[in-house]
């Protein structure tokens, strides 16, 4: 063998250790993204909240449950498939975590398939509504178009967790604040003491207590008292990592306001990330009947080192309301549309795109409360 042969094979063999060295090599971008959901569902499951289910005289439709339930993502046979025995209601929660340098923020979101509010009559009335809308334009003989009154196909509504880190350490964080929303108004809780009348929230260990409405669905904090408890059903939904179906569990308890509640139906986290946003497409599809612009949001951020810098993201037009064409039309909406009607000089979106600015704003926090986030949240990375 010559010298010349000898530097060749010594060359191709050199590139095979290098190629087999790169292929071996796992994604670093993949492998930290793996890292982060992991984290964030180590959080959002860690701060989970229970939640009080009260039933109406359609249980079903009050059991808490996943979008696609009835597999698939259209939104506009979510109220019929609901009925169907065939189709298991397991329990799901969607949620989201950002992360400043202070605090986490955990956005939950609970979803049915049915707004209910009045029963049948009250289906008869949301679409008496929207017949009069169509044909009137802006005709409404009742006064009632809205969404605390008006039955309709897909329900989300949620809350959003908000933490005080301690280290790294979170067996010693502490829940810090509770937003919730109501039909259309997001409730504001301490957790602790009420001060300055701020209410406060029940905590079970580091998970709070949670009061979700029959029919209607609307979130509160959970008191059990006779107004919330007296001569009611419910299911206490508590975080498991298992999605359980509650007609298979009979875990129904009764009168909460002087009976405990020791049954639990346990629930499953599911990221909005994957689910709800990724269906959120510019245009309208089988699961988003209506769009917004959401145009561009500004972050602050401390990416690296330690000085807050601002980022703009574009997000520009995604799905804003749900596709629903049982009573009023479309009017379930993704955390990103929600908004409270007394408040309406924010921006849409706010709540969800920047939690850390809308809760020093709400509790009229000082300095000491970071709005900077110390990673980009999955939203302004996906786009």
């Amino acid at each position: 063998m010559t010298l010349s042969h000898l530097k060749c094979l010594l060359g191709i063999c050199f590139l095979l250790t290098i190629a087999r060295s790169l292929t071996s090599v796992p994604n670093l971008a993949a492998q930290n993204k793996n890292n982060s959901t992991a984290r964030e569902l180590e959080i959002a499951a860690h701060f989970a909240p229970i939640l009080y289910q009260a039933l109406g005289e359609n249980p079903r439709s009050d059991y808490v449950t996943n979008f696609d339930f009835d597999n698939d993502w259209r939104g506009d046979n979510n109220w019929n498939n609901a009925e169907k025995r065939e189709f298991a209601l397991n329990a799901y929660v969607y949620y989201a975590v950002a992360e400043t340098t202070t605090h986490f923020f955990i956005h939950y979101a609970v979803f049915h398939p049915r707004d209910y509010k009045g029963g049948e009559r009250g289906v008869l009335l949301s679409e008496l509504i929207r017949e009069g809308v169509k044909r009137g334009a802006k005709y409404d003989p009742t006064g009632l178009a809205d969404e605390a009154t008006l039955a309709h196909e897909n329900d989300l509504e949620g809350a959003l967790v908000v933490v005080k880190k301690h280290n790294s350490d979170m067996a010693e964080a502490q829940v810090a604040f509770v937003e919730t929303l109501h039909h259309n108004n997001f409730a504001r809780y301490i957790a602790g003491y009420a001060v300055d009348g701020l209410p406060a929230i029940k905590l079970d260990g580091q998970h709070p207590l949670l009061y979700i409405e029959p029919k209607g669905h609307g979130i509160e904090a959970y008191i059990g008292d006779q107004r919330q408890a007296a001569k009611k059903e419910f299911l206490r939904y508590a975080y498991s990592g298992r999605a359980e179906d509650p007609s298979a569990t009979h875990s129904v308890c009764r009168d909460l306001d002087t009976t405990p509640c020791l049954k639990s139906v346990g629930y499953q986290l599911a990221p909005i990330s994957t689910t709800f946003w990724a269906k959120a497409k510019a245009d309208t599809n089988a699961t988003y009947g209506a769009v917004c612009d959401y145009k561009k949001v500004t972050l602050s951020t401390i990416l690296s080192g330690n000085r807050a810098t601002e980022k703009q993201i574009k997000i520009g037009k995604v799905g804003c309301a749900f596709l629903g064409n049982v009573g009023g039309q479309n009017m379930a909406r993704p955390p990103w549309a929600w908004f409270d009607k007394n408040d309406r000089n924010q921006p849409l979106g706010g709540w969800f795109f920047d939690p850390a600015s809308t809760i020093k704003r709400d509790f009229q926090l000082d300095g000491s409360f970071s709005i900077s986030y110390v990673r980009l949240p999955f939203w302004a990375v996906s786009r």
